[in-house]
């Protein structure tokens, strides 16, 4: 059922004119990075485009680089391509015996948030080979997640605040201990309130934190809502129209 959910996924990418490629690339470190690909299809001389690094959930872990399609990567490139907002798009692949980040599973907040994270920075080490070749406008460095991703997302703004333009973490959850780093970064966070699997409070632990460091995030929280909150978040076009207006100052 997996497989034939995965297939009819990149049939609807295929459909759409946008095919995300399956790439592999290996940090200096030697960290294997599987990911998928996505480029717009003309690049004009002398443009740059945004970037957007979408970290996906513990369900989609593994080594098939596909799995990683199967939330939220169609509707952020199909809604990009409805505002007319041509993108790259890095789609990473956590391997299957890993997480993005160590979370406290206590507290639920992130454990590990201010100690080096091997894989993060691999990914980050991709994206700074990416900003090298391809076109990307430095200023508009976008990173998303759900769940899992969610926590890397808050993981990776306390990393390198300086060097994202905006973040949408989604039914995840950081430390607010470091809420301080990324105060001045326009964040958006989802969380349903229902969630059974990572408690609504993570969020409201980050939201909070960041308020009292003199910080203006924003949140939506969904009446009755249980993890899937990424669905409905992914397919607004309000925040993707949202998402794309923000440019690092």
């Amino acid at each position: 059922m997996r497989d034939i959910l995965l297939v009819s996924i990149l049939g609807v990418c295929s459909a759409l004119g946008v095919q995300p490629e399956a790439r592999e690339w290996q940090a200096p470190d030697g960290t294997v990075v599987k990911y998928r690909w996505s480029a717009p299809e003309t690049l004009e001389a002398g443009q740059t485009y945004p970037l957007v690094l979408f970290l996906h959930g513990a369900g989609e872990r593994g080594d098939d680089n596909r799995a990683q399609l199967q939330h939220g990567v169609t509707p952020l490139l199909e809604g990009a391509a409805k505002l007319k907002q041509p993108c790259f798009l890095i789609a990473p692949q956590c391997p299957a015996n890993l997480w993005w980040a160590p979370i406290n599973r206590e507290t639920m907040h992130l454990s590990e948030a201010d100690k080096p994270n091997k894989l993060l920075e691999a990914v980050l080490a991709l994206v700074d080979e990416t900003m090298k070749k391809q076109p990307v406008d430095a200023k508009r460095f976008y990173v998303t997640g759900l769940s899992m991703g969610g926590f890397a997302t808050w993981d990776l703004l306390g990393r390198v605040p300086g060097r994202i333009a905006a973040a949408v973490p989604i039914c995840g959850g950081g430390d607010p201990a470091l809420a301080a780093r990324f105060k001045d970064v326009p964040i958006h966070a989802f969380h349903g309130e229902a969630d059974a699997v990572v408690p609504v409070r993570t969020t409201r632990d980050m939201i909070t934190a960041l308020e009292k460091a003199g910080g203006k995030p924003a949140a939506t929280y969904y009446p009755e809502v249980n993890h899937d909150s990424w669905t409905r978040t992914y397919n607004d076009p309000e925040l993707l129209r949202w998402l794309f207006e923000q440019r690092q100052k």
